[in-house]
């Protein structure tokens, strides 16, 4: 099967993947237990049906998710389009911390291309601005390693539009990372459009809301004990219940339209321009087909106009991730302390 390619960057920086990528992570952290065998079938079959822009980071379970991914592509690597970010460090406490320095950058590519048994990674991304070090600095290192043929591209993840214009200055950026979906739309507010001035392209993780957008949660019970979403104030209480309203709303709309929430929620996202390639994450072959299944799903002036009045600007109860918990994690979109 092949689906529809859009290009991430221009010039020099272009990338041409296809209109949907998949993103790893939940194969190996924050979304309760995985099957590895299921897994490794889900990635099989992602290529199968034209997805072959896979997504990971060498955070991820701690490097098992880039280990995972070496075992699944044994034999395909030129089959792909890989994507790996670096950044983000877990100590064995679990605690996140951010590390954008030079010779931090030159020590994760060696370990990633190790882990991922390849030569090169396609699409490099800086997982986290680090407000510690110039973001100069950090591209710089993250361009020596385009300049030796271990990256392809450069990209950028939930990056502020002072760090976007920064980081252009020093090497060209392909593509920005960061959350954006019906019920997640801060991107909107300067830096999608300051990524499009830059000639950025966009890939929106998380795009269903955490799972949310496809209304098979219905209670913070249906959560395994270590599933991240149990700690998401998105997830508890008061805000689950206000969320619970939007979801059925896209649930009519879906109804109306003959497919599903998550269906529509994914078409709504490609929808928002030649320059966004969502990444909807799954660890499972029967959400990934349903997931692909939505790049056919057309979407009008009207259904845009009805999912407008949706799911507006801001329309999510609580935070998106716990509070100072997420440390790293939460994004400082707009003008930022960045040094």
């Amino acid at each position: 099967m092949t689906l529809p390619q859009r290009t991430l960057g221009t010039g020099d920086a272009a990338l041409t993947v296809p209109l949907q990528g998949l993103g790893c992570m939940g194969m190996s952290q924050s979304y309760g237990k995985a099957d590895r065998a299921e897994s490794i079938r889900t990635v099989h079959r992602a290529l199968e049906l034209g997805v072959n822009f896979l997504d990971t980071a060498n955070v991820y379970g701690n490097g098992h998710n880039e280990e995972l991914l070496s075992e699944a592509l044994a034999g395909r690597r030129d089959e792909v389009i890989l994507a790996t970010k670096f950044s983000i460090a877990r100590d064995a406490d679990g605690r996140m911390s951010v590390n954008g320095h030079p010779d931090y950058v030159r020590k994760c590519i060696d370990e990633s291309l190790q882990r991922l048994g390849t030569d090169h990674i396609d699409l490099y991304y800086q997982h986290r601005v680090d407000s510690a070090v110039p973001v100069e600095d950090t591209i710089g290192a993250m361009a020596e390693q385009v300049a030796a043929g271990k990256v392809r591209y450069l990209g950028m993840s939930e990056a502020s539009s002072r760090s976007l214009e920064r980081a252009v200055t020093v090497h060209p950026i392909t593509a920005l990372q960061s959350e954006w979906s019906l019920w997640t739309r801060d991107l909107e507010d300067n830096v999608l459009g300051t990524a499009r001035r830059l000639g950025i392209g966009v890939v929106p993780f998380s795009p269903l809301g955490r799972g949310f957008l496809t209304g098979a949660i219905t209670s913070p019970d249906d959560f395994e004990e270590d599933d991240f979403r149990r700690f998401n104030p998105r997830f508890q209480g008061e805000n689950f219940a206000k969320n619970l309203e939007l979801v059925d709303a896209v649930k009519s709309m879906a109804d109306d339209k003959g497919c599903t929430p998550g269906q529509l929620a994914l078409a709504w996202v490609t929808a928002q321009g030649h320059d966004v390639v969502p990444i909807p994450g799954t660890k499972r072959v029967s959400y990934l087909e349903e997931n692909v299944a939505a790049t056919e799903i057309e979407i009008t002036d009207d259904d845009l106009k009805r999912l407008e009045e949706i799911a507006p600007f801001g329309v999510a109860a609580g935070g998106r991730y716990p509070g100072s918990a997420g440390g790293p994690m939460v994004s400082t979109y707009g003008d930022s302390p960045e040094k």
